[in-house]
């Protein structure tokens, strides 16, 4: 492959790639990149998120590509459906999604004042809700265009939970799984329904810390908690994964460089689910 041909494959100029929870850690990286590379790039998040989002906005003034912001949320078929026009109306089309939205709930974990008998319904709702409903109605939304058009692009974001999942966080851990089997389905179902030319993959992050996750693997003064030295011990690499560790396998799903890749979960966990321990 010449430098021609390499740089052809990942121009993402004039491409729109919606991303949820765009204004976060992990998917704001994304966003910053994606826009840097060229890409106009509509970023869905709560309105609370995005007016957090300063630096993400500053850096996306500086790039290359065009942004949007769209306050909604991914559990509100309405609003999804308004933030699918006004992606159209400023873009023109839509050729790439990024479910990123999810997380966990701090009630939906086990722990010494919780057993797993008594954990809430409404937390664990919460969280299935948030990663699966809030994966299934986004591509609802947006994939409905790509099925027009006859070609695009779906990436989830699933969890190495999915693959192993982790004590205390049984929530999670199967609405993660959940989340891959629907990105495998999808993918079958979106290729055989509409068009070869549409692709749905998954990438599976490790150990990353979020706002979300810090308090479970970060002491105040910015040691290991037990359980965040336990990851590290079990990690290969010996560190927690970085936002910009996500990218290469981020950029090569969207990109043609991976045209015959779909329904793949492809991990990013610097080794963690090939350690046996021993």
């Amino acid at each position: 492959m010449n430098r021609q041909t390499f740089n052809t494959l990942y121009d993402f100029t004039g491409k729109t790639v919606v991303i949820t929870g765009g204004a976060g850690i992990l998917a704001g990286e994304m966003a910053c990149t994606l826009a840097e590379l060229g890409a106009n790039v509509a970023i869905l998040d709560l309105q609370k998120a995005i007016d957090k989002a300063e630096a993400q906005r500053a850096r996306l003034e500086k790039s290359a590509g065009r942004y949007l912001y769209l306050a909604g949320d991914v559990l509100n078929r309405e609003a999804l459906a308004d933030s699918a026009r006004q992606v159209t109306d400023a873009f023109g089309r839509v050729d790439a999604l990024i479910n990123a939205a999810g997380g966990n709930h701090p009630q939906a974990g086990t722990g010494t004042d919780m057993a797993f008998f008594d954990l809430p319904d409404a937390a664990l709702r919460f969280v299935f809700d948030l990663n699966i409903i809030g994966t299934m109605l986004p591509s609802q939304a947006f994939g409905r265009a790509m099925a027009g058009q006859g070609e695009g692009n779906i990436l989830n974001i699933s969890s190495m939970n999915a693959f192993r999942p982790l004590t205390r966080i049984p929530a999670y851990s199967a609405a993660k799984a959940g989340v891959s089997n629907f990105t495998q389905w999808l993918a079958v179902h979106m290729a055989q329904e509409y068009s070869p030319r549409i692709r749905v993959n998954a990438i599976a992050p490790g150990f990353f810390i979020t706002d979300q996750n810090r308090f479970l693997l970060e002491t105040a003064d910015g040691g290991y908690t037990a359980r965040g030295q336990s990851v590290i011990d079990h990690t290969p690499m010996g560190r927690f994964g970085r936002p910009e560790d996500l990218l290469g396998a981020v950029l090569w799903l969207l990109s043609p460089a991976s045209a015959f890749v779909t329904g793949a979960i492809i991990p990013i966990d610097g080794g963690f689910s090939a350690y046996s321990g021993v």
